[in-house]
């Protein structure tokens, strides 16, 4: 009997010390265990170098281990969807650009089950790297006024490759397009790395593409670098459209990062600024890589990629994309 009731004790002591521990360990403040990074771009892509540059940082300044998961497809819609439809709890992030954010929405609405505004969370940018247009140094365009007088003579002989149909990119030559006047052909490709090799290799004439990807190869004597969205310290004989007398100019490329719309707002005061720290720390490398690396607060960020949205919506409508 004793015995029996010593027992009860024990269990009793037991089920209250549980009572005790489990809103304790309840309440471990964020981040408590592994964050999975999605990066939506193929292994070895420029944006997945840089993303995992970024989570190496991150998981320094958090404490925690950041898992980069590459989840390509669909210019990048197939892993931002994933990120959407997860749990709310910042655990799950995003590492995105302009395609999934800004234009894949414009260009193939039936195809994405998000909307960027609502169900997307913006953390920070990262990164962003100037737009470049490319030939093959042994091409017979030296500028590219060269290069718009012959595709004015030669329309749509030219073909241009990017990361793939309704990419940046490929509404970047839309844009050029029609301020030029002129008329490519598009050849769109699965990565980014696939683009230059086919320029290399003389399957298409230009590109359309991030001065980080042309530059060692220019620098090789191998390809020409004709036009950039945005100038570059060390490069001032690369014009930008405007420097040529176009009035209307061309977005660069940029990454950021988000997390599911709907984070706690704990969550989103501790993530927000040690995005800020990393960006920071990385900027060196990033730099060095021929991009340039540019912190931007969630409503900073928020209010260029609306500004973007309105400008590729219009291009949109002019090519016959959207009504």
């Amino acid at each position: 009997m004793k015995l029996r009731i010593l027992f009860v004790c024990v269990f009793m002591s037991l089920v209250g010390f549980c009572a005790l521990v489990a809103p304790v360990a309840h309440a471990q403040p964020y981040p408590n265990r592994t964050i999975q990074l999605v990066i939506p771009y193929v292994a070895g892509a420029t944006a997945d170098i840089t993303g995992r540059l970024l989570a190496e940082e991150l998981e320094k300044i958090l404490g925690v281990k950041i898992i980069p998961m590459n989840k390509p497809g669909a210019s990048a819609v197939l892993g931002t969807d994933a990120v959407v439809r997860s749990k709310k709890d910042g655990y799950t992030l995003l590492y995105a650009g302009g395609s999934p954010i800004v234009y894949a929405p414009i260009a193939n609405p039936e195809a994405v089950h998000y909307d960027p505004n609502k169900d997307l969370e913006p953390l920070g940018s990262h990164y962003y790297f100037p737009l470049a247009i490319t030939v093959r140094a042994d091409s017979h365009w030296k500028t590219f006024p060269e290069l718009v007088n012959y595709a004015k003579k030669n329309p749509e002989k030219l073909r241009y490759g990017t990361i793939g149909v309704a990419s940046q990119p490929h509404f970047v030559v839309e844009m050029i397009q029609a301020i030029t006047g002129t008329q490519f052909t598009h050849v769109p490709f699965k990565g980014g790395e696939a683009v230059t090799a086919a320029l290399l290799g003389g399957h298409i004439e230009i590109t359309c593409d991030g001065f980080a990807k042309s530059k060692p190869h220019a620098e090789a004597g191998q390809l020409r670098v004709l036009l950039i969205s945005n100038k570059m310290p060390g490069f001032p004989e690369i014009p930008t459209i405007t420097e040529l007398g176009y009035k209307q100019s061309y977005p660069a490329t940029w990454f950021a990062l988000y997390a599911p719309a709907g984070i706690p707002e704990e969550v989103r005061s501790v993530l927000v600024p040690a995005i800020k720290k990393a960006v920071d720390i990385t900027k060196p490398k990033i730099d060095q890589m021929g991009s340039i690396a540019e912190y931007k607060s969630p409503s900073e960020l928020k209010k260029m990629t609306d500004e973007e949205y309105k400008q590729a919506y219009e291009v949109a409508i002019k090519i016959g994309l959207r009504k």
